[in-house]
């Protein structure tokens, strides 16, 4: 198969539907996903605005990936969200935008219009540029009569300044249908600079009517929802049940967000173009192609970030003055496949193959080589999958995640050994994926408990994925036993808040009783500091 990637990857970047059912005699839905239009390729006609007469305004606003200078603002069009064209012909939208210094609006310091596309599925993003460095703007959509919820941004400080303070949240897993987004609500309401999402934004898994563990009894949701997504309509359907959830759309509103994904935006375990069951990879990159394109369409990214087919550069470099730069991985487009299954498994000569990869060569040489060139105290590595060593039992016979860094030990291995060499005193690890939190301090070896620390990891919990865990899952005394790296473990649902400054990080796991029921109050889990220049996590 390997031998023919390429040729795969370059057939779903241009083969029509005709052609892809005549050479491979797949399903003509999946065939659908191969018709991805760049903007303007089929519908030059224009929608009058003002002939909108639904609130085009539902899955609220969104703004993301902060730059000293430029904002970057989204919405998309959708008058009626669970509606494959979401509620508008295949036409164009012309949208008015404006920020401001004020949220009444009174201060506008720029405003413009932008055209939502139909073959984007009437998502629109706007970078706007000439804004201050390190400041709070305010931020409104427009089409026709309609005006969309207020937003609130803020510009990255400006490069080479020294910030006294950076303060952000992580959050990963959200399954809509393991319960609700109480979580992103009281995100909304703390004070931050930015959040960072660490990959399954969404799961392709079916949504019963009744939500799943939502349990709706005033709603019930489409049938077209509860099957597993395959096509570019599956997937942009799926955005539009995920982000008409009014807890997300707040969190939005409040802060922005950088992105990455993990598995479950496409499908379960996959790796590279391998899915996780057996599919021809053909098929397979045009499902990936379907699904990064509704990614692109409803996140708030830049136009670098814009898929070609089933490729996209997700991977980026973010820098907040010589405080902190975070280096956003991929960890799923460019791995080699798991070993032996990707579940847990005693670890072979296989998973310690100096070959296999979990990034691929080119992002793990642009990782390190940016390392070299960071003159920021903290160095933040968002990533997906837990990065440090975690045996599943203690003693001989113990099992590890193929699907984690476990599974690829001579590139995790390379990955810290970069850090060495670039000189990086003060590695932090973002993962997301577990459903638990975590906290680890990064061993130089893992296999020997007297190596020295060389970092810290945070794993983040879920927000509703697993429903509502527990504060010790069954297997706490296990794993807590058997690697003595790990400070901190939880099971509970909610998300991870972080307080950057020149001298140290402090850490608070945030946690809810319950997500299966709507309202569950916030608690304060547990709060770590790890000192600058002395990594290692110490109670706060």
């Amino acid at each position: 198969m390997g031998n023919h990637l390429p040729e795969f990857r370059a057939a779903a970047r241009r083969i029509d539907r005709r052609q892809f059912v005549t050479r491979t005699g797949a399903a003509a839905v999946l065939a659908f996903a191969a018709h991805l239009p760049t903007a303007g390729a089929a519908s030059a006609r224009r929608l009058n605005p003002a002939d909108i007469t639904k609130n085009p305004f539902t899955l609220g606003v969104a703004s993301g990936d902060p730059l000293p200078d430029t904002a970057l603002l989204w919405t998309r069009l959708a008058p009626e969200p669970y509606a494959a064209d979401s509620g508008l012909p295949a036409e164009r939208v012309e949208v008015e935008w404006e920020v401001a210094h004020d949220e009444r609006f009174t201060q506008v310091v720029k405003s413009g219009t932008a055209t939502a596309h139909p073959e984007f599925h009437h998502s629109v993003r706007v970078e706007v540029p000439g804004l201050t460095s390190d400041r709070v703007y305010h931020y409104r959509f427009r089409a026709g009569t309609w005006i969309s919820p207020a937003g609130r941004t803020r510009t990255a400080p400006a490069a080479g300044s020294a910030p006294s303070r950076l303060r952000f949240a992580t959050l990963s897993c959200q399954a809509y249908y393991h319960g609700y987004f109480t979580a992103y609500r009281h995100l909304a309401a703390e004070d931050l600079d930015v959040v960072v999402h660490l990959g399954d934004y969404l799961y392709e898994y079916a949504v019963a009517a009744d939500g799943g563990s939502r349990k709706y009894t005033d709603r019930e949701l489409p049938a077209h929802y509860n099957k597993e997504t395959l096509t570019l309509e599956d997937y942009r359907l799926r955005y539009g049940l995920y982000k008409s959830d009014p807890d997300l759309m707040a969190a939005h509103a409040a802060h922005p967000f950088v992105v990455t994904w993990d598995d479950h935006e496409t499908e379960n375990n996959y790796a590279d173009a391998t899915p996780e069951n057996d599919v021809p990879p053909e098929e397979f990159l045009l499902r990936r192609a379907a699904a990064y394109r509704a990614y692109w369409e409803n996140q708030p990214l830049r136009a670098p970030q814009q898929p070609n087919g089933p490729d996209m550069r997700l991977y980026r470099r973010l820098t907040f003055g010589r405080l902190a730069q975070f280096d956003i991985l991929d960890t799923r487009q460019y791995r080699s496949n798991q070993v032996q299954g990707a579940n847990w498994q005693v670890p072979g000569a296989e998973s310690k193959d100096p070959k296999r990869t979990m990034t691929g060569a080119t992002q793990e040489r642009w990782l390190i080589d940016g390392w070299k060139s960071s003159a920021a105290t903290w160095n933040l590595l968002a990533q997906q999958v837990t990065f440090s060593q975690r045996r599943d039992r203690p003693g001989s016979g113990f099992k590890l995640s193929m699907d984690a860094w476990d599974g690829y030990t001579a590139s995790r291995g390379r990955v810290l050994n970069g850090a060495k060499t670039a000189g990086i005193d003060n590695l932090m690890v973002l993962t997301g994926d577990v459903h638990v939190g975590y906290g680890f301090d990064l061993k130089a070896d893992f296999d020997d408990p007297k190596s020295r620390i060389v970092g810290t990891e945070i794993a983040t919990t879920s927000v509703s994925s697993g429903m509502d865990g527990a504060e010790k899952p069954s297997n706490w005394s296990n794993l807590t036993s058997a690697n003595p790296h790990m400070r901190y473990y939880n099971g509970r649902r909610g998300y991870t808040t972080f307080a950057l400054t020149p001298d140290r990080a402090t850490v608070t796991f945030n946690t809810l009783t319950a997500v299966t029921k709507p309202g569950s109050a916030l608690t304060r889990a547990a709060s770590f500091v790890t000192e600058a220049g002395k990594p290692g996590l110490n109670p706060a």
